[in-house]
């Protein structure tokens, strides 16, 4: 009956959707048309889920458009012809409005999902064809978001090896196993993709929840966690994507719960950090096997048996705070957590004495979690983007007090730079108006020293170095965009490789090496 009710109640809020009294019934248009692609209960199949967590970056003007239009090189027809405007606007309203009841992934859900094209064994191990003739640790990995592909580049080269289809809405940035062979993809609704870059092959994949923000690599390579909103939990798997373990996102009372807003390797604590979207903590949940059980609360004396211990072994670790933290930096050693609050109030946790040691001076929105460190007279410091302000804040990292804030032409979404580089770059896309320029900071000056703008009007973001420094790439985010390569210590472009809205790109070495100039 509760079913039945809700799903009148979708019906008259499709109705509502299209402003008349007769509009179309959009949960009957959904089963007619999308139901065999999207999944019963909008929870996605061949196609992605339409779940207003899933969509949350498609704005509705667009939604409108894919429905009318299509999904040039997908399976996504056009419905321009087949369908009334009004009706469009119909389904458009209802996949933007929640399920009810909320929908469930459950264990025996995951392991349903698990597909493996080539088991461990079946391709050889050695790299193959084109990718035997590059430099390893000096591939780039491209996410191009305007048709859901992934691309191969070879970064001695400057060319494509190769490009193939992803999931909906890759999210979070890609991960390696250290060897460099595999990389992991997680997407927005929950599918995680392993890929073998040494046969460029997709060999495993398992859809670990509805609703996913990032995944993360064990620095051995043994272990994948993936951060899901919803259902609001971490789920752990072996390097094969076999489940192991899912870990509820509750506090320790267990009467309040929380999305995970994301998960990161903390490669020498052989540890993941875990942060939570909703409840005042963070997690670190280490994948040693030889990890020491440990107390959560208070205990007089442990060695007197005061209170049971939890084993160390891929259990939370529990810092408790005073508020959420959002976004994330770590220190080199990843003992100290640097972290903000959308609110922009920021703290230093350190994960060994499990309790903030400094507050940050940090206005406005920073986005922490594309920081990046380097080393000024001596001392280490760190830089952030500000999502709301046009700044970069730059923090002394022994005594957390900022020490410099360098205007820009507008809110940042990425700051990137390389060891070998005096250089780091910094775009404004979140400007309306400056989203097409990328400013070049002097690390040592502290101020910016050039402007590159190669696109009037087009979004120029996201560049990343490669494993010399000697070059970085740079996206244009447009649907027929395109990988712009420039000289690391002229600016200059050297030549560009046509892509379809590049959101990311990610080198090998980099990533494994855990560069300071780039996020991890």
């Amino acid at each position: 009956m509760k079913r039945l009710i809700s799903t009148l109640a979708l019906a008259a809020l499709g109705a509502l959707a299209c402003g008349d009294g007769l509009a179309a019934d959009a949960p009957a248009l959904y089963t007619q048309h999308c139901l065999a692609c999207h999944g019963v209960g909008r929870l996605g199949a061949m196609g992605p889920a339409l779940l207003p967590e899933s969509l949350e970056r498609l704005k509705r003007k667009d939604a409108v458009a894919t429905i009318r239009e299509g999904r040039a090189a997908t399976q996504m027809p056009a419905f321009g012809q087949t369908l009334k405007p009004d009706e469009i606007e119909a389904l458009a309203g209802w996949i933007y409005s929640p399920v009810s009841p909320a929908p469930s992934w459950s264990e025996a859900d995951i392991r349903a999902s698990r597909v493996e094209p080539y088991p461990p064994g079946s391709l050889p191990d050695a790299r193959q064809g084109d990718v035997a003739k590059a430099d390893p640790m000096n591939l780039f990995i491209v996410v191009e978001a305007g048709d859901h592909h992934v691309s191969v580049l070879d970064g001695d080269r400057m060319e494509r090896i190769f490009r193939f289809p992803s999931r909906y809405a890759l999210h979070g940035g890609p991960k390696f196993t250290p060897d460099g062979r595999y990389v992991f993809f997680a997407s927005r609704d929950g599918w995680v993709t392993k890929f073998d870059i040494w046969n460029l092959k997709v060999v495993a994949e398992v859809r670990a929840g509805l609703n996913t923000r990032n995944a993360a690599v064990s620095s051995d390579g043994r272990f994948v966690a993936v951060a899901n909103y919803l259902p609001g939990n971490l789920a752990i798997f072996d390097a094969d994507l076999k489940l192991l373990k899912l870990i509820d996102g509750r506090n320790l009372k267990g009467d309040a719960s929380s999305r995970i807003s994301a998960v990161y390797d903390a490669a020498p604590r052989k540890s993941f950090v875990v942060g939570l979207k909703d409840l005042p903590e963070i997690w670190e949940v280490s994948y040693d096997p030889a990890a020491k059980p440990f107390h959560d609360g208070y205990v007089h004396d442990y060695k007197m048996g005061e209170s049971i211990a939890t084993p160390g072994y891929l259990n939370p670790r529990r810092t408790v705070l005073e508020m959420p933290l959002d976004d994330f930096f770590f220190t080199q050693d990843y003992a100290n957590v640097v972290g903000a609050s959308r609110e922009g109030r920021g703290q230093v946790v350190n994960l060994d004495v499990r309790r903030p040691i400094a507050a940050l001076d940090l206005p406005g929105m920073p986005h922490l979690g594309s920081g990046i460190s380097w080393l000024r007279d001596g001392r280490r410091v760190v830089a952030s983007t500000n999502l709301k302000d046009a700044q970069v804040s730059v923090i002394d990292m022994q005594n957390w007090q900022t020490l410099a804030t360098i205007p820009t032409l507008g809110p940042g979404f990425f700051l990137r730079s390389h060891e070998n580089s005096p250089h780091a770059w910094v775009d404004s896309m979140m400007s309306p108006t400056a989203k097409d320029t990328l400013q070049v900071i002097d690390k040592q000056q502290l101020k910016v020293v050039a402007q590159i703008r190669p696109e009037p009007g087009k979004t120029f973001a996201h560049i990343e170095f490669d494993r010399y420094g000697r070059y970085v790439i740079a996206s244009l985010m447009e649907k027929d965009g395109a990988l712009i390569f420039l000289d690391a210590n002229t600016f200059k472009e050297i030549k560009r490789l046509p892509a379809s809205k590049p959101i990311g790109k990610y080198n090998l070495f980099n990533k494994i090496q855990r560069s300071e100039g780039t996020s991890h």
